[in-house]
């Protein structure tokens, strides 16, 4: 068999659990359901955390150079080779559509060609500036225009497009599409804005009014779409206008997949869903995903396509990340050294059923880190996670038992049947800081 095409759908603030197949969220996703279906699903992606207020610019910056949270500035490294770089470098066609964060030159090193581009990180879903490709890199102001309608059908069409002209090449493809959505505005078109009435909505077991204490984030822009405290009312709207745009992104998806089917390609071709993080929306008292918390650190990755197994799940501990090695082993491309990220490709082919022994969090502001700036670090391992908060100088730690309380409420950090597991997870957090170059490691005084 030739060597697979891949199509690389990215969502932005889709969280773990929003899948209706997963049993966790009352939200209807048959499309999503059909893909896990299909392929394999991982339980526990994560991401690496994020140096920016806007996270989903660090975290596609991994995803897309392979690199460790504190070697990928923000928005991306000029002198890493980039995922899609490579597979065109290695004779494939590359194709993009969608939000583009990451630099103007960068997305030029990555796509051969492309269409309606947004170069930004959000904006009304009606009214999306957008470019069409071009080859000089240079997307004058100029030719800037607005996508016809909705962001994810316009951004779902020119992707039907670009398949529909592949039924013909014999080129291997490397097609992504990165959705504005779920992202607020969070205002989905009909049907899909009254498909969930707030009434119904079950509030998730973790919601909270306000977070129990000060994680430096309060009044960021995220954090003010809700009032303080959270109302009930207030965020189970919140929370159907999520499952609305979720629905009406899954409903564009299958479309894009019969796309595919239809032009004769699913047979080469690996589908990768993932998102860029996750997202609050009340629980904690969080509306945003400047935290640790599993709900905006967790993400969804399902994975379709020749040599994965069909309705399988993993809950190997892995980063979003580590898809960039897995892609280019898939290519036959070598992975450069400069690539932090670990393949995935055993646990796919089930010959390793663990990946990483522990995941490393972080979030703070801004890259770089002025000393006195609020930061959150974590460590999470197979069973257990500890969160450090520092703000204004005091330092507040966290313990979750995740086996027994996933939805992380009940902390253990000050339970003396659990000191040594403390200690140790400190521990594990000062080596994983001093290995990913943390510039905050060292600087928190516990013993």
């Amino acid at each position: 068999m030739s060597r697979p095409n891949f199509l690389f759908i990215i969502a932005d603030d889709h969280r773990h659990s929003a899948i209706g197949a997963l049993g966790i969220e009352a939200v209807h996703t048959p499309t999503f359901d059909q893909l896990l279906a299909d392929g394999t699903g991982f339980t526990q992606a994560h991401i690496m955390g994020s140096t920016s207020g806007a996270v989903c610019m660090p975290s596609r910056g991994m995803l897309m150079s392979g690199q460790h949270l504190f070697d990928t500035p923000d928005p991306l490294p000029d002198d890493a080779p980039l995922l899609p770089e490579l597979l065109w470098a290695n004779g494939y066609s590359t194709f993009a559509t969608g939000k583009w964060h990451n630099r103007r030159s960068s997305f030029a090193r990555c796509f051969a060609g492309g269409g309606t581009i947004f170069f930004g990180g959000m904006s009304d879903q009606y009214a999306m500036p957008v470019w069409d490709f071009d080859p000089s890199g240079v997307y004058d102001p100029a030719d800037m225009s607005f996508a016809p309608g909705f962001s994810t059908t316009a951004f779902a069409d020119e992707m039907i497009g670009f398949l529909d002209a592949q039924a013909s090449e014999a080129q291997p493809f490397f097609a992504y599409i990165s959705l504005t959505s779920p992202h607020d505005p969070r205002t989905p078109p009909a049907p899909y804005d009254s498909m969930y009435d707030p009434a119904d909505i079950a509030l998730p077991a973790n919601f909270m009014p306000e977070h129990p204490f000060d994680i430096g984030v309060r009044d960021i822009r995220d954090e003010l779409l809700a009032g303080y405290p959270r109302g009930e009312n207030e965020i189970r709207q919140h929370i159907a206008d999520y499952y609305g745009m979720i629905s009406h992104q899954d409903m564009e998806i299958g479309r894009i997949l019969a796309a595919l089917s239809a032009n004769g390609l699913s047979e080469n071709t690996i589908v990768v869903y993932t998102a860029d993080h996750g997202l609050g929306v009340g629980q904690h008292g969080l509306m945003g995903k400047q935290n640790l918390y599993d709900h905006s650190m967790r993400i969804p990755l399902i994975m379709r396509g020749p040599g994965i197994a069909a309705g399988a799940r993993c809950d190997a501990r892995l980063y979003l990340h580590d898809v960039y090695p897995t892609l280019l082993e898939r290519a036959g491309v070598a992975v450069p050294a400069s690539c932090a990220g670990q393949s995935i490709n055993a646990l796919l082919d089930g010959s390793r059923d663990a990946h990483r022994d522990v995941l490393f969090s972080a979030y703070q502001g801004v890259f770089g880190h002025p000393s006195g700036a609020p930061y959150q670090r974590s460590i999470k391992d197979q069973r257990h996670k500890l969160i450090l908060t520092m703000v204004d100088g005091a330092e507040t730690w966290q313990l979750f038992d995740l086996d027994a309380d996933p939805w992380e409420t009940d902390d253990l950090v000050d339970s003396a049947d659990y000191a040594d597991i403390v200690a140790d997870l400190k521990a594990r957090l000062r080596l994983q800081q001093r290995l990913v170059k943390d510039p905050v490691a060292g600087q928190d005084r516990a013993g």
